[in-house]
């Protein structure tokens, strides 16, 4: 798999100085979990998921789930876990190239019942998805992972998801987070990222961000947010993704759009403003500033509900020009000290901004680097057929 695989070699040179490399199931840990991207959620009652696959891989998903919990009915579950065997076998008899692939488990056992239908089918799964993760549930879906990766020999990760009252309320959230991340600690190499629930955590106080505002926006939200950053990301142990995005359609507005008009003022990019004002209309303005929100803070991906979410993500997430030079030359300053960059236009300090060069290096490595004259914009436009 390679992000923006769908462009063509003369788009991908036009585009990028240091193109997006390739990455499977067997790729370092820390770099699978960034090249997550844009996390496509899909009901695992959907029966034509692997027919659909080649689409949602040309739309640009890389990786995707299959949800058994919240995004089906109770009584669905049976039908929904046969239907997930289904399509994840007839995936691993085509030749489709494949996202990485998760299945949201709602129980440690469901992953044993899934692992052994699957056979030799489960080759094509990258892992597991732990809903309402919490001390007290962690050490039965850790197990029941490590059970699958002995049985399976297959480097399957888990994913567990922060969405209760124990990392919400003010009373619970730090000894609850601490205590998370000594377990998870101790199956480190089989933990590939901690997602955020944040439509569970919203919904303890009945709480919905509308299409103006961002998840930043909600201040009970936001400060847990904060402290799973805080606790799991200090270290460069553990990859934090970022909420859900739930608008994909838009209606009357109250506030004003949140994309300004001139990176899409182009000359040379006919239909650019056209451009804007879809995605305007779509609500991704919307979610393309909490990316950018959420890269502030430390958080890497986002679960996303639609495929028209994916390429706004990956364009966000693709390093320009600028970052790419700064990176390289903050951790050429091996001696310390300050300077400015090539551009002369901001500082670089090379103890306090190393981590986040190599974090923009491994970033560029998944996404990769654009060229000096080009930004997401293009990136974007690049739908219309040009680069």
């Amino acid at each position: 798999m390679r992000h923006f695989g769908f462009l063509t070699p003369e788009q991908r040179a036009a585009l990028f100085q240091e193109p997006p490399q390739v990455f499977d199931a067997r790729t370092d840990r820390r770099t699978l979990a960034v090249a997550l991207g844009a996390t496509l959620y899909t009901p695992g009652t959907r029966q034509d998921y692997a027919a659909r696959i080649g689409h949602l891989v040309n739309e640009g998903v890389a990786s995707a789930v299959l949800c058994l919990e919240d995004a089906i009915r109770d009584d669905e579950v049976l039908a929904a876990e046969r239907n997930v065997v289904t399509q994840l076998r007839t995936l691993h008899g085509s030749d489709e190239e494949l996202p990485q692939l998760f299945v949201r488990v709602r129980h440690p056992d469901q992953v044993r019942t899934l692992v052994a239908q699957l056979g030799p089918a489960a080759a094509v799964l990258t892992g597991f998805v732990f809903p309402k993760f919490t001390a007290a549930v962690a050490e039965g879906y850790l197990t029941a992972l490590a059970e699958a990766r002995a049985a399976t020999a297959l480097p399957l990760y888990g994913m567990p998801v922060l969405e209760t009252g124990e990392v919400l309320f003010a009373e619970t959230r730090l000894p609850e987070l601490l205590r998370l991340r000594d377990l998870l600690a101790e199956h480190e190499d089989s933990v590939l990222a901690v997602r955020i629930g944040a439509t569970d955590l919203c919904g303890l106080y009945g709480l919905r961000r509308g299409r103006d505002l961002t998840i930043w926006d909600l201040a009970l939200v936001r400060e847990a947010l904060a402290d799973i950053v805080n606790v799991f990301a200090r270290d460069d142990r553990f990859t934090v993704t970022g909420a859900v995005w739930e608008h994909f359609t838009g209606t009357q507005r109250l506030f004003k759009p949140q994309l300004r008009q001139t990176p899409f003022g182009r000359p040379d990019l006919p239909g650019a403003p056209e451009l804007r004002g879809d995605l305007i209309r779509h609500d991704l303005d919307g979610l393309m500033r909490e990316v950018v929100l959420d890269k502030a803070t430390g958080i890497v991906g986002k679960t996303v509900i639609h495929p028209s979410h994916v390429r706004p993500v990956h364009a966000l997430y693709v390093v320009t020009h600028e970052e790419l030079e700064d990176a390289r030359t903050t951790l050429q300053m091996t001696g310390g000290g300050v300077t400015g960059n090539v551009g002369a236009t901001r500082m670089i300090e090379s103890r306090p901004h190393a981590r986040w060069a190599t974090h923009t290096l491994r970033r560029a490595s998944v996404f990769g680097a654009l060229h000096e004259d080009r930004t997401f914009v293009d990136l974007l436009h690049v739908d219309e057929g040009q680069a």
